[in-house]
C-alpha cells in the first residue's frame, strides 16, 4: 500500500472485530447494493450517450447530413433526462456515504471525501454545459453549438474518474499517514491516483461506451425488426453499434491485464474469482460452480487454466482461500458470488464481442447494415446484455472486498451505523428510486411517441446544411 503509514506502537487495523455483525449490517449493505446498482447503470449514459450525441451533430455539420443532426438532438434530449435522474440517485448516494456508513467518513474521509469534491466540480460544470448544450438548439451558430456539447463530454469522463479513484483507494489505500487510529496527513495526488485507478478508470470508460452504445444499437435494432428500415434508423444503428464493437475487444484485452493485477496485488479477491479453496500450484480454470462447507462444487474444471492465465505457467502458484486468515475470510456464499459474478461479466463480454465480429464479417461482405432478422435479434437485446455485463462487474468489484470497506483497515461491519432501524430509510429509497425511474421512463417514452409522429409528418431539424422546408415546400438556406 504505497505512503501508508501506521503507528507501530497502536493496535493494529488488520486485528479481526468482535465476532458478529451489527444488526444494520444487512440492510446497509442491502440499500448500498441497490442504489448503486440503479445507478451505475445511468453513469454510461452521462458520459459516452453524449459521446454518440457529438459524435451525429459532428457528422451532421462536416458533411452536411440531415438526419445525424436529427438523432443528435433527439439523444441529447435523452441524455438530458437521465443526467436528471442521475443528479436524483447520486445526490441519494451522498447522503448514504453518511447514513449507513459513518465509520468510514469518520475515520476515512479526509482521504475518502477527497476523490467526491473533484466530482461535485465535475458534476456541476457538466449541469452547466447540459444546460447550454440543451438551450442553445436554435439560438447558437452551429460550431459554437456544437462545441458547447464537448466539455458535457469530458466533465462526464472526469466525473466518473473520481468516483472510480474512491473505489479504487477502498480496494489499494495509500497515500494517508494514520496515528491514533486518525488520517492525521493526507497526500491528495497518492489518493486520487492510487494503485487500483488507472486499470479501473480505464475499465469503467470502455464500459460505459459499451453499454451505451449497444443500448443505442438495440433500439434501433428493435425498430428495424418491425421495418424501419429507413437512413434514420441505420445511422442511429451503425452510430451505436460501431463505437461498441471498437471498444468490445479493447475491454477484453484490459479485463484480461486486470485479472493479472488482481492476482498481483489482490489474491484474497482472485482467489474467489477462481473459486479456489487452498493455494496451490497447477490450479484448474473453474466455470460456474459455487463454494459448500469450504469446498468448491458443480464447477467445470479446465486443467491448468487459472495458473497459465495468471502467470502463463502450468507451475504459477495461486493463493487461495486457505491462505486469509479465519478473521478476515469472506464466507462461502460471498465467495459464490463473486465467483459466479465473474463468469457471468466474462460470458456476456464474449457474447458481445462475438456479436461485434459477426457484425464486422456481415459489413466486409455486403457494404451494407445487415438486417438479417437473427442478427437484428441479438442486436437489439445487445443492450441489455451489455448491462447485465456492467452489473456483474461492479458486484465483482464491491463484494469481492468483503469483508472489507477498505481493504486492510476497515472492516465493513467496523464502518457501518450502529443505530437506529436502516429497513425504514431502505424502504424510502426504494419508493424514491422507483418514483424516478417511472417517470422517466414515461418521458422519454412520451419524447419517443412525439417523434414518430413527427417522423410521420416529415421530421424537421434545427439548423443545418439544409432547413426545413417553408410551406410552399421549398428547403430554406441554412440558419447560422
Amino acid at each position: 500500500m504505497p505512503c501508508l503509514r501506521l503507528d507501530p506502537v497502536l493496535p493494529s487495523p488488520l486485528a479481526p472485530a468482535a465476532a458478529g455483525d451489527p444488526s444494520q449490517l444487512l440492510p446497509a449493505r442491502e440499500q448500498m447494493a441497490f442504489t448503486l446498482g440503479f445507478h451505475i447503470v445511468l453513469v454510461p449514459f452521462g458520459v459516452a450517450l453524449t459521446t454518440l450525441m457529438l459524435i451525429a451533430n459532428y457528422r451532421a455539420l462536416r458533411y452536411g447530413d440531415r438526419t445525424a443532426l436529427l438523432l443528435a438532438r433527439r439523444w441529447s434530449k435523452v441524455a438530458a433526462v437521465l443526467f436528471a435522474v442521475g443528479a436524483v440517485s447520486g445526490t441519494v448516494l451522498s447522503f448514504e456515504l453518511g447514513i449507513l456508513w459513518p465509520g468510514l467518513m469518520r475515520r476515512y474521509g479526509a482521504a475518502f471525501g477527497f476523490p467526491f469534491a473533484i466530482e461535485g466540480l465535475f458534476f456541476f460544470l457538466e449541469a452547466i454545459f447540459v444546460s447550454v448544450y440543451i438551450y442553445g438548439w436554435d439560438r447558437l451558430p452551429p460550431w459554437a453549438h456544437f462545441w458547447s456539447g464537448v466539455p458535457v463530454t469530458l466533465s462526464g469522463i472526469g466525473g466518473t474518474f473520481s468516483v472510480v479513484a474512491a473505489n479504487g483507494w477502498m480496494n489499494q489505500p495509500g497515500g494517508i499517514t494514520v496515528r491514533d487510529g486518525k488520517v492525521v496527513n493526507v497526500d491528495p495526488a497518492r489518493v486520487f491516483f492510487n494503485g487500483a485507478f488507472w486499470y479501473e478508470a480505464l475499465h469503467m470508460l470502455l464500459a460505459a461506451y459499451i453499454v451505451a452504445g449497444f443500448a443505442v444499437a438495440g433500439v434501433y435494432a428493435a425498430g428495424m425488426l418491425r421495418g424501419r428500415l429507413d437512413r434514420y434508423h441505420r445511422s442511429g444503428f451503425l452510430t451505436g453499434f460501431c463505437v461498441a464493437a471498437v471498444a468490445m475487444p479493447l475491454q477484453i484485452f484490459v479485463g484480461d491485464l486486470i485479472a493479472r493485477q488482481v492476482f498481483d496485488e489482490e489474491p484474497r479477491k482472485f482467489a474467489a474469482l477462481e473459486l479456489l479453496p487452498r493455494t496451490g500450484t497447477h490450479v484448474p480454470e473453474t466455470l460456474l460452480g459455487v463454494m459448500v462447507n469450504g469446498e468448491d462444487r458443480y464447477g467445470l474444471k479446465i486443467p491448468d487454466g487459472a495458473s497459465l492465465l495468471a502467470g502463463f505457467r502450468p507451475s504459477t502458484r495461486i493463493e487461495g482461500i486457505d491462505a486469509i486468515p479465519p478473521g478476515q475470510r469472506p464466507d462461502d456464499a460471498t465467495v459464490s458470488v463473486v465467483h459466479l459474478a465473474f463468469d457471468v461479466m466474462v460470458g456476456t463480454a464474449f457474447l458481445l464481442l462475438g456479436l461485434a465480429l459477426w457484425f464486422g464479417w456481415l459489413y466486409w461482405r455486403r457494404r451494407e447494415v445487415p438486417t438479417g432478422r437473427w442478427f437484428l435479434r441479438c442486436a437489439a437485446i445487445s443492450g441489455l446484455l451489455a448491462v447485465v455485463c456492467l452489473e456483474s462487474g461492479w458486484v465483482v468489484t464491491e463484494v469481492g472486498r468483503q469483508p472489507w470497506t477498505v481493504v486492510g483497515l476497515l472492516f465493513t461491519r467496523d464502518a457501518v451505523a450502529t443505530q437506529g432501524n436502516l429497513w425504514p430509510f431502505f424502504a424510502a429509497a426504494l419508493a424514491i428510486y422507483a418514483a424516478v425511474a417511472v417517470g422517466a421512463f414515461l418521458v422519454v417514452r412520451g419524447m419517443q411517441r412525439r417523434w414518430r409522429a413527427t417522423d410521420d409528418a416529415g421530421g424537421e431539424v434545427p439548423y443545418g446544411p439544409v432547413g426545413p422546408p417553408d410551406r410552399a415546400g421549398t428547403p430554406r438556406e441554412p440558419s447560422r
